[in-house]
């Protein structure tokens, strides 16, 4: 155990966990023995009354958690039941995934857009396959609450999208909204990221890019909404700065608020081991701020 963090209470995923919780959750693993790390998880989430604002169970967000306390000393789980245990299993790549005929449309000709909500094992796999196969990040699982979108034009699939949990500090995101860190851990869930956006490599669509971001900052409040019982009001998302301009997220209006400090979740010495990233936000509602700042959500007027 960390001698800075034994004897103290704790902060993981938004969560402060203090001594007795942790003596509590090292008791459960001693006295349960044969439950595997998801039963554990649905088990501290109870005992811990850790919920989503539908009054869900944050089971994935309580794994995360207990990974990082396994990390720092804190607990010892037990043996993952499949792979490695560190939620980075790849997908199998199919046919379903191979490149296409290439798509050269203009932007009159391809039609309304059709945004799919990834809802079925079969177009889970195909957009695992799809963020795997060709976006520079690769596939691993969205954070927490999440929607994935595959987008249609004319029957063609042109693009698959991700949002999940926001990042939980962000200096220049935390500026633009003036939070405190109190209203931050009690709103940060009203804040969604943009994790994955993917235009298939071989679609040519001029301003498609753009428009599928305007597009889905329209439709993914009341999807989120059907899904959680609840509304987002501000987007966010990250654009690595040597690597890409951000030219469709400025064109679909999102606005740019700084820059991060290149620094991971987990990076407690300050090494900047990663590549520093253009942050930009969406509002989707006039009154984001207010929102954002309440400790009772008024209700908002959608921005149109």
């Amino acid at each position: 155990m960390s001698a800075q963090t034994a004897g103290k209470s704790v902060r993981y995923c938004g969560r402060l966990f203090t001594t007795e919780e942790m003596e509590w959750i090292r008791q459960l693993l001693v006295s349960e023995p044969k439950l595997n790390r998801a039963q554990l998880s649905r088990r501290v989430c109870d005992g811990l009354h850790w919920l989503r604002p539908d009054g869900r169970s944050k089971e994935m967000s309580c794994r995360v958690a207990m990974l990082r306390m396994e990390r720092d000393g804190l607990i010892t789980l037990p043996p993952p039941q499949k792979g490695n245990g560190n939620g980075r299993t790849r997908p199998r790549l199919t046919a379903a995934s191979d490149p296409k005929t290439p798509l050269s449309l203009s932007a009159g000709a391809l039609g309304p857009l059709v945004f799919r909500p990834v809802d079925t094992p079969p177009d889970s796999a195909l957009w695992n396959e799809l963020i795997e196969r060709y976006h520079y990040l690769g596939y691993k699982p969205l954070p927490g609450a999440q929607i994935r979108y595959l987008i249609f034009g004319r029957g063609h699939l042109l693009a698959a999208l991700g949002f999940g949990a926001a990042a939980w500090k962000v200096a220049p995101r935390d500026r633009f909204i003036g939070w405190t860190a109190d209203r931050r851990r009690t709103n940060l869930h009203r804040v969604v990221n943009n994790a994955r956006f993917l235009i298939l490599p071989w679609v040519s669509v001029r301003n498609l890019a753009s428009r599928v971001l305007a597009a889905s900052a329209k439709r993914l409040p009341r999807d989120w909404e059907n899904r959680y019982r609840y509304q987002p009001c501000l987007l966010e998302t990250f654009v690595e700065r040597d690597r890409f301009r951000g030219t469709c997220y400025r064109a679909a209006n999102w606005i740019y608020v700084g820059e991060t400090q290149g620094r991971g979740k987990l990076d407690r010495q300050h090494r900047h081991a990663l590549p520093v990233k253009h942050v930009y936000l969406y509002p989707l509602h006039r009154r984001f701020r207010r929102q954002l700042n309440a400790s009772a959500p008024p209700q908002l007027t959608r921005v149109h």
